[in-house]
């Protein structure tokens, strides 16, 4: 008996021990399995627009009648559906003008699973279905616009003002952690 607990108290075990709670411990950290089963919901309205209950006010003299009508407010100039690649991802991606001229990309009914380190990306690589779509967002050109708000809801992403919209084709819900998309839209200019 006394043997026994010699070595199950040599430093060798002790040693092994000590490692396999490191990797126990960092495995945890790195990979975060907990947020598989953790949703968190951001409901944002798109800014510019401004819900009243009131009826419209009397529209003040506009310009003359052949002259064209400035924008009122926020315009949308590409948009498309989100697939699924690592995660089932559902919900649809809009890039929207507002009236004061900036730029968001707007996501509307996001349904994702959460994971470590989701940001969202504006890219200029076509969205490809299954797994030959999961890799290929980091190889051209990218906008990380932030990390993810939540992995449901809708939410708005302000796109830096020097953007060139024309190099950009696609968004995804990009896994930084593991370089991996869970979800990309297709943009679809209107």
């Amino acid at each position: 008996m006394g043997r026994v607990r010699k070595v199950l108290t040599g430093p060798l075990v002790i040693a092994v021990l000590v490692v396999a709670v490191g990797g126990v411990g960092f495995g945890l950290y790195w990979f975060q399995p907990w947020k598989l089963w953790q949703d968190e919901t951001v409901q944002e309205a798109l800014p510019g627009v401004v819900e009243t209950s009131a009826p419209p006010a009397a529209a003040p003299s506009g310009p003359p009648s052949g002259a064209p009508s400035p924008a009122t407010g926020p315009r949308t100039l590409a948009s498309g559906e989100l697939i699924s690649h690592e995660h089932a991802t559902s919900g649809t991606v809009k890039l929207v003008r507002l009236a004061d001229g900036s730029h968001v990309v707007r996501l509307e009914n996001l349904n994702t699973s959460n994971g470590p380190d989701l940001r969202v990306w504006l890219t200029d690589a076509p969205v490809k279905q299954g797994k030959a779509g999961w890799h290929v967002f980091d190889d051209g050109k990218y906008v990380s616009l932030g990390k993810l708000k939540g992995n449901k809801g809708s939410q708005n992403y302000a796109l830096p003002g020097d953007t060139d919209l024309s190099s950009f084709s696609s968004v995804s819900i990009w896994c930084d952690r593991f370089d991996v998309s869970f979800g990309a839209a297709e943009l679809a200019r209107t």
